[in-house]
């Protein structure tokens, strides 16, 4: 961006907002132009200023930093990166942060505020970045939201209803979604739509530690299958999707006729952990012309390079356009490698699995 990137750091602690302001102003291409105590101050402030971003706080006085963001996406939609505090409440309240429009979090620690903000400050001025380009999109009012709990601002419809899929052939697919910045509201756009006997689903989303659980018990409530997060060593299953847990590698391995749940403490690959790169590389390896690789919005190049292995080794993949995506970063590095079988719209991608999973099923019951 030619000029600097405009923040506002809503936050109730001023220590946190002198953390913020500093690490922000430590940027060349970015200023914090203002700070705010509470929603009230800031809402002023933002009609004033006109930030490109703000940073805000979930915990405030006079109005919790829900409440405002749900007011802001509704009336003026921006880009907003909240500042998460690690407990599983925090990690709870994220997860509705990020379905009412925000584009990201940090996750700040409880202790040692001072040295762990400094530990997270070039993870916090990436997101910043990330935020100012990124497509925002405007929140369902209140009487929709509460109407239509499963819509997700792309247009989703109500899940279908369950239906025959696969029978045994649902055993022998395995589906593989990646996704990072956006992706929590994407992967449940395609998962509200996958019928209870869908193939195993495997998934890597960029989060850290201790928000997976939330993530996937959110998923878990909405969908027909079953959504938890992956343990290491187990069987996956038909009619079952597995996440990564944050802050560890996932990968799928083959026990039999079965495949496994791989989960350890592998190094960061490209700068990730967990990586798509890793889950992905995997499913090329083991799982092949049997795999269905989905790559949704997110930033940077995960996963680009090992689903073109995918497509080499036979699968069938599909990427999200750049209409839909909050950002086109991983979706355009994986059309750019020719990983692509289908660019679509996301409300369009599990649709079309769908079809085209009943399409083998019909073709293997007319073969028997």
């Amino acid at each position: 961006m030619s000029r600097k990137i405009r923040v506002i750091v809503v936050d109730d602690s001023a220590l946190v907002r002198s953390l913020l302001s500093e690490i922000i102003n430590r940027q060349r291409d970015m200023e914090c132009i203002g700070t705010a105590n509470d929603p009230l101050v800031a809402r002023e402030m933002i009609r004033e200023m006109n930030p490109d971003v703000i940073t805000l706080d979930v915990e405030m006085p006079r109005m919790d930093g829900i409440d405002f963001l749900g007011r802001l996406m509704r009336l003026r939609p921006m880009p907003v990166v909240m500042i998460s505090t690690l407990t599983e409440r925090g990690a709870e309240v994220t997860m509705k942060a990020l379905e009412l429009g925000a584009i990201d979090f940090v996750a700040k620690p409880r202790v040692g505020l001072a040295s762990g903000l400094n530990d997270l400050a070039s993870q916090i001025v990436d997101k910043i970045r990330v935020a100012a380009v990124a497509q925002v999109r405007r929140a369902a009012p209140r009487e929709a939201a509460a109407s239509a709990p499963h819509a997700s601002g792309a247009g989703a419809a109500a899940p279908a209803a369950p239906t025959t899929l696969l029978g045994r052939l649902s055993t022998e697919k395995l589906i593989c979604i990646g996704a990072s910045t956006g992706g929590t509201e994407a992967i449940k756009e395609v998962l509200v739509h996958m019928p209870a006997d869908s193939p195993g689903i495997v998934i890597t989303q960029h989060m850290p530690p201790g928000f997976t659980t939330s993530f996937a018990a959110r998923l878990n409530g909405l969908c027909q299958i079953t959504v938890k997060e992956a343990v290491n060593g187990e069987r996956i299953l038909p009619g079952h999707a597995y996440i990564a847990p944050g802050g560890t590698q996932f990968h799928v391995a083959r026990s039999g006729a079965n495949y496994v749940a791989v989960v350890d403490d592998g190094p960061p690959v490209n700068r990730h952990k967990p990586s798509v790169e890793v889950l992905f590389k995997s499913c090329a390896a083991v799982v092949g012309r049997n795999a269905f690789g989905i790559m949704l919005t997110g930033m940077g190049n995960d996963g680009a390079a090992a689903m073109r292995e995918m497509k080499d080794a036979g699968s069938y993949n599909y990427v999200q356009d750049e209409a839909t995506c909050i950002v086109f970063g991983m979706p355009r590095e994986a059309i750019a490698h020719g990983a692509s079988d289908e660019v679509l719209p996301l409300g369009q991608i599990a649709p079309a699995l769908v079809a085209r999973l009943r399409g083998a099923t019909d073709r293997l019951h007319h073969r028997i």
